[in-house]
């Protein structure tokens, strides 16, 4: 048998009391797509960032291609040929995408001609891999399906035969994840070994040749995936069964809490994002609006929410009125009992270098519990987190750990936690499960429906057709910033869903959808 691409032994990682790794043992052959999958803070990311030397491990030996191997930082494992593709890029958005490339990595002290012969390399390694990236764009004007295949671009530039993908489809399209996969199957036809991180249990399925499942910092399982199912897998990473699939219910007919029409909006550029946006949501019912990442589903998160005023248009907020000359702000909508859950928990939900118990109480500062006459209540805000993080078993119990340093889905019950925790009477949540283990997932429907049950009004935006059936009594179909279609539940399929998310309708993609009578 040649030797594994990767071998570790007796891997220990512990942070404060918290241990992240403890005595693992991993073995990936070469050329395969290997899996590690896990619950949030289960140490799949830790191992990981071991490997590739953010973390140095207390113990453990580590082996590449048989040969031992000391991994201080990340330079030792570049030097080895290990190449990590992070969940968030680690990009310079005001640099082209070549220079992204080339930063860290010059191969000529002048410029003019290190970028040339950079140039070269990435455009044969283009024409190789099938990674196609505009390389003298600006990285903030590139799409999150660029954005990821320049990182691997850099990786392999850099002479990465191990590839690490910390979940890699996380943010992507379907059309960019089905792209991401037959670019990874090119990579391992020619001899590269990817390890894939990822709460995406099909997608294992999918794509790995043998999966690890870790739990609580230990390897739980280990085997080739012809030998994984989908119920297997799930139970391994939990210890239980788990049920995330759709639960019956019946709304009942009641009186709107939230509605909107005529709705529009134009973008810096004059482009439209919505057109003619009508919707009703009701006390007691969840609404999915499903369709393609980039079809208006944003647009119309921030326009509900009070981050974005539209050009045209009037919402009705309980009984308040606002329109496109004085439109809602945050602050009125969560005075009124409005929550916003934002896609992106990072750059809109938290601010990351802020202490956990303050991202807790981001918005609602102001609350009698936290304070009077201008004056901070501190130990009742971390108390307070702390009774938050137990109900919504963030990991670990810290109010005072950095919010940067909780895994994603650990920030996203937290985002939770604050937005669910004010008994909202309107909830907008964006991608409630991005990033999130299969537990979490079981954990974050049964608490949106709890909710709904409460008499809450729930709008769930998901680029995932499965939580979009799952949690929905009706459906809106989004495409080019318009409604195609609505639907009960009952009438839902994946199949039907997907040929609305083409547009492909009796109603103009432009138009307002009908309104449902719930």
């Amino acid at each position: 048998m040649p030797e594994p691409a990767v071998r570790m032994r007796g891997i220990c990682k512990r942070f404060g009391a918290v241990q992240a790794n403890d005595d693992v043992d991993l073995v990936v052959r070469a050329g395969t797509v290997h899996g590690i999958v896990g619950e949030n803070g289960a140490g799949k990311s830790t191992l990981m960032s071991v490997l590739y030397g953010f973390y140095e491990a207390d113990a453990g030996e580590i082996a590449i291609g048989g040969r031992p191997a000391r991994i201080r930082n990340a330079d030792d494992a570049i030097a080895l040929g290990i190449g990590m593709v992070p969940q968030h890029f680690m990009l310079v958005d005001t640099l082209s995408a070549l220079d992204n490339v080339l930063l860290g990595a010059e191969p000529h002290w002048h410029l003019p001609q290190a970028q040339k012969r950079v140039r070269q390399q990435l455009q044969q390694l283009m024409q190789d891999t099938g990674l196609q990236v505009p390389l003298d764009q600006p990285v903030q004007n590139l799409t999150v399906g660029d954005r990821q295949r320049l990182e691997i671009l850099k990786a392999l530039y850099r002479g990465a035969r191990i590839l690490i993908l910390d979940e890699p489809t996380a943010v992507l399209t379907p059309q960019e994840t089905e792209q991401l996969f037959a670019v990874l199957r090119r990579l391992r036809e020619q001899g590269s070994t990817i390890l894939l991180i990822t709460h995406k249990l099909k997608e294992v399925l999918r794509l790995c040749d043998a999966v690890t499942v870790m739990r609580a910092g230990r390897v739980v399982q280990d085997l080739p995936i012809a030998e994984a199912s989908l119920e297997g897998l799930a139970v391994a990473m939990v210890g239980r069964k788990v049920q995330t699939g759709r639960l019956a219910h019946e709304a009942p007919p009641v009186l709107p809490l939230l509605r909107v029409s005529g709705v529009s909006v134009r973008d810096a550029g004059g482009v439209p994002r919505l057109r003619d946006i009508g919707l009703t949501l009701r006390a007691g019912e969840i609404v999915g609006v499903a369709g393609v990442s980039g079809n208006g589903q944003s647009e119309l998160l921030d326009v509900l929410s009070g981050l974005l005023a539209p050009a045209q248009g009037e919402l009705w907020l309980g009984d308040r009125r606002f329109d496109a000359a004085g439109w809602l702000d945050p602050g009125t909508a969560r005075h009124l009992g409005l929550a916003h859950v934002p896609e992106d928990r990072q750059a809109r939900a938290l601010v990351m270098d802020f202490p956990a118990w303050e991202s807790a109480v981001l918005g609602y500062d102001g609350l009698p519990a936290y304070g009077r006459h201008g004056w901070l209540a501190h130990a009742a805000m971390k108390a307070a987190t702390r009774e938050m993080m137990t109900r919504y078993d963030v990991r670990p119990v810290d109010a005072e750990l950095r919010s940067s340093l909780f895994s994603g889905g650990n920030q996203q019950k937290l985002v939770l936690a604050r937005e669910l925790g004010q008994a909202p009477r309107v909830l907008l949540v964006g991608q409630p499960t991005r990033g999130v283990d299969i537990g979490a997932i079981e954990f974050i429907y049964a608490r949106l429906r709890a909710l709904r049950d409460a008499g809450c009004a729930v709008l769930v935006v998901s680029s995932e057709l499965d939580e979009i059936l799952a949690l929905s009594d009706r459906v809106l179909v989004m495409n080019q910033g318009g409604f195609t279609g609505e639907l009960p539940i009952a009438d839902c399929t994946e199949a039907r869903l997907g040929l609305l998310m083409t547009g492909a309708s009796g109603t103009p993609a432009g138009a307002a959808a009908p309104e449902a009578t719930a």
